[in-house]
């Protein structure tokens, strides 16, 4: 039998929802969630992730700023944009669409962004907070994962969850989320040897690589759940790291691409936008993610 699909799209229209119905309480109050990003150039992915982003807040009721600047544009004038945001009360989440052009230091325009308004979770502060269980603001694509984990009842206390990839966008903080939720975890790499039997010792398998359909049905233990998190274009069309068709027919559960993990970032973004102006306004915390 066929492993059960995760859909993301249904997960993330859910909480979408229950988004919106909260900034609509939160709006009668007087406090209208603003959310504010910076593109800088002309990359054409970076412009389809930004309107989905700017769709995704006119869905919600969020307030929705953007500023597009120039290929052009130095380091000086996106810092002094950062600040001006991080002084303004009225915005409550920044973050700055990667990449940017190669003349700005992106690791120093991350550590302008003050850490109450890091919406991305990526600030070394929040990251900080994430290590020791405490995190203000979880990385997107990661708390997306757990999102996924928890609606559709897959446990994770006691569960051997194998992560393969170690980034710091989704590899580390997705292994510490789940060490959070009490799974045992281990993270696989380039470097692992054997990897085909430490990807079957997974109850979770979480495949973060950016290989297409490098995860195949004999690197899955039957019965597992398996969260691909790869968006890879090929000439057939976009496909994750997983063989989908073939391992669905192993695993219990499994996310497709597209349709899984991509469409949680933006809810996840969404959610930390809203917890942000609460916690600015002093609102007593009642996240719903």
């Amino acid at each position: 039998m066929s492993a059960q699909i995760i859909d993301g799209k249904k997960v993330s229209s859910d909480i979408k929802a229950e988004l919106a119905a909260e900034v609509a309480e939160l709006k009668k109050g007087g406090l209208e969630p603003c959310l504010a990003v910076a593109l800088v150039g002309d990359d054409p992915a970076s412009h389809v992730y930004v309107r989905n982003k700017e769709e995704a807040c006119k869905l919600i009721g969020i307030k929705s700023i953007k500023e597009q600047l120039p290929a052009s544009t130095t380091q000086e004038e996106l810092l002094a944009l950062v600040k001006s945001w991080n002084d303004d009360p009225s915005v409550h989440g920044i973050l700055v669409q990667s990449p940017v052009p190669s003349q700005i230091n992106e690791h120093e325009v991350l550590l302008t962004i003050d850490p109450a308004k890091d919406v991305d979770g990526w600030h070394p502060f929040n990251v900080g907070q994430l290590m020791v269980g405490e995190s203000t603001f979880e990385s997107c694509t990661p708390s997306g994962i757990i999102e996924l984990l928890k609606r559709y009842n897959i446990e994770m206390a006691g569960a051997k969850a194998v992560i393969v990839g170690r980034s710091n966008i989704v590899g580390k903080p997705v292994a510490l989320l789940l060490l959070h939720n009490d799974a045992t975890v281990e993270i696989c790499h380039s470097r692992t040897k054997d990897l085909a039997a430490e990807t079957k010792t997974a109850d979770i398998l979480v495949a973060a690589i950016g290989k297409p359909k490098f995860i195949t049905a004999d690197m899955v233990k039957p019965g597992a759940a398996v969260i691909d998190v790869g968006m890879n274009r090929t000439e057939e069309g976009l496909c994750g790291d997983v063989d989908f068709e073939a391992v669905k027919e192993v695993a219990a559960a499994i996310t497709p691409v597209p349709g899984g993990v991509g469409l949680m970032t933006v809810a996840m973004l969404m959610g930390n936008t809203v917890k942000a102006a609460k916690q600015q306004a002093g609102v007593v915390e009642r996240s719903i993610v």
